[in-house]
């Protein structure tokens, strides 16, 4: 009965953690909605998702960093402050994994019409202090 107890309690801890943007999948979405785009259009609401798509990955990638040290101090020091973990996949993820099927739309229209767009990979902008050299 224990081990059963000891299962179940892990298994709502781990639960209870933001996924990493990388885990997320990506939903579904038809590119017959872009269908009566042309390609200018489709490239703005290409920036349009990703902005906004780097937008949600940062404050993803934050919570879930946040629920993975919470997690690391409580299995640690003091592991009932496990059962007050913030984090758990939200309506944001759920966006997330949306914009990730628009590009992905967008992208097949766009090669569809042989417009000229370039793609690039759902990840975030590197910060100034990420791209100097270590010293």
């Amino acid at each position: 009965m224990k081990k059963y107890l000891a299962a179940v309690s892990i298994a709502v801890i781990l639960s209870g953690c933001a996924s990493q943007p990388e885990e997320i999948g990506t939903a579904y979405v038809s590119p017959l909605q872009y269908r009566k785009y042309d390609c200018d259009q489709l490239s703005l609401e290409a920036e349009r998702i990703s902005a906004r798509t780097q937008e949600l990955y940062g404050s993803l990638k934050k919570t879930a960093d946040d629920d993975a040290a919470q997690m690391g101090v409580g299995l640690i020091l003091f592991w009932p402050t496990l059962f007050f973990l913030e984090g758990g996949d939200d309506a944001r993820a759920q966006e997330y994994a949306r914009l990730k099927g628009e590009r992905d739309a967008i992208e097949k229209e766009s090669v569809q019409k042989k417009c000229s767009i370039e793609f690039k990979p759902v990840v975030p902008a590197k910060s100034v202090k990420d791209s100097l050299p270590a010293s």
